[in-house]
């Protein structure tokens, strides 16, 4: 199955169930993140594990554990300002990148609630971003 047609199947499960999925996903925290193409300007939607933080939601770029970061993460450095699905609710959020102990900090709770996170960490040589969704005022 390509990875479009695995997040199309995912993203349809996340809607049809208020935000719970099967599969690899059964029991994470999970929420889509749309986004604008950085070159293309398409509009994007993304499955994905989140840490909540407060307010916030924490987003990993790990692409599981590959050298290059994920389209996604370049799509929020050029457009911050985004929105997200968490269950039922629509969000719009704004994406700041975590750095230094605060990142780290941040990543090892990940990574110790979800081993596959540090795993992602042991297999490349970069600095696996952080990025933290805060929901935008009202």
């Amino acid at each position: 199955m390509s990875a479009d047609d695995w997040n199309a199947r995912t993203i349809a499960e996340f809607r049809a169930n208020h935000g719970r999925v099967g599969g690899q996903f059964e029991g994470a925290p999970l929420l889509l993140l749309h986004t604008t193409g950085a070159r293309s300007g398409a509009s994007r939607v993304t499955p994905m594990m989140y840490l909540p933080d407060g307010d916030r939601y924490l987003v990993f770029a790990s692409k599981a554990g590959a050298d290059r970061n994920p389209d996604w993460y370049h799509n929020l450095l050029a457009h911050p300002d985004v929105r997200i699905e968490v269950g039922d609710e629509v969000l719009d959020v704004h994406a700041t990148e975590l750095t230094g102990a605060e990142r780290d900090e941040k990543y090892a709770r990940q990574a110790e609630l979800y081993p596959g996170f540090a795993e992602y960490e042991r297999k490349t040589q970069r600095v696996i971003p952080v990025v933290a969704l805060t929901p935008a005022a009202e």
